[in-house]
């Protein structure tokens, strides 16, 4: 049985390895939507070094549909099911109550929940009905063009400036997340890199400023793989253009940032290329203990 609050409480960044298994996910839906690919990349995950599996069945991306709560349903627990007896740590990225409370009855430990307890406002309850960690994202709402009808087009103006902001609107919702039970030492804060933040001037001063979301006593999730700021990185744009850089390339500069993310204290970065982030978060690591 997993010890949740060594978990929770862990002293070196951990490796969350990303395992999609959807249509449309913009680095690599379709890829593990087979139930027997989707649990073999989760098991060469976790002997890449994953510490924790993070199991999405719905894109997030802008642009992407909704999938139905049975598709996601049994996409999520028939993973679940495969990967708990394996000794796989499972976090649960979803916003639907349905979908946590089946697979925390499956054995998962973590719930991953990117709009933060505002989507859904049955997820808290479920999570502050189960022992298990809760990972609280900073969210806006839908991405412009996805899921619903009216998505807000001007999420992305933050008037105090993008830490500032970040940070006062997430401990808004971790007080929510409070109020509806959730237990303090369960709760994971992630700043949502990407997430309503499209440019350089959104994201990095959020990984700069890491030391302003430790500073609340949470947890700090970090989930910066492949997200189209570093593409603007890489060509030097400011912005991610049709003819970016390969996914590889991408890994690359994902993985130094999980090596700076890990020397800042991060709990844990999210990655699709586990092998490379685990090999920056040990020297990160190791670069922490003799700062």
């Amino acid at each position: 049985m997993t010890d949740l609050q060594a978990l929770h409480d862990a002293t070196h960044t951990m490796v969350m390895g990303v395992l999609n298994i959807t249509e449309d996910s913009f680095s690599d839906g379709g890829l593990w939507l087979d139930p027997a690919k989707a649990v073999q990349h989760g098991r060469d995950m976790m002997a890449a070094g994953a510490d924790i599996i993070d199991i999405g069945a719905e894109s997030t991306r802008p642009g992407a549909k909704r999938v139905s709560e049975a598709d996601e349903l049994a996409r999520i627990t028939g993973a679940v099911k495969t990967l708990i007896p394996a000794g796989a740590v499972l976090s649960i990225d979803t916003t639907r109550a349905s979908v946590a409370a089946a697979a925390l009855s499956e054995g998962a430990q973590i719930i991953n929940d990117v709009s933060g307890g505002t989507l859904d406002a049955e997820l808290p309850h479920v999570v502050a009905d189960h022992d298990c960690l809760y990972i609280v994202q900073h969210w806006r709402g839908w991405l412009v063009g996805s899921k619903g009808a009216n998505p807000d087009q001007d999420t992305s103006v933050y008037e105090h400036g993008v830490l500032t902001d970040v940070h006062d609107e997430l401990i808004r919702q971790v007080d929510g997340v409070l109020a509806a039970g959730v237990k303090p030492e369960r709760i994971i804060i992630d700043p949502g890199l990407g997430f309503s933040k499209p440019g350089i001037e959104h994201n990095l001063p959020l990984l700069t400023g890491l030391e302003t979301f430790r500073a609340t006593g949470y947890p700090v999730l970090i989930g910066q793989s492949r997200k189209r700021f570093i593409s603007a990185m890489l060509t030097g744009t400011g912005t991610a253009g049709a003819d970016g850089p390969t996914m590889a390339q991408r890994d690359d500069v994902t993985a130094a940032l999980s090596a700076l993310s890990a020397e800042h204290g991060a709990w844990a970065v999210r990655v699709h290329d586990v092998a490379k982030s685990r090999a920056a978060v040990i020297a990160g690591n190791t670069w922490r203990e003799y700062a």
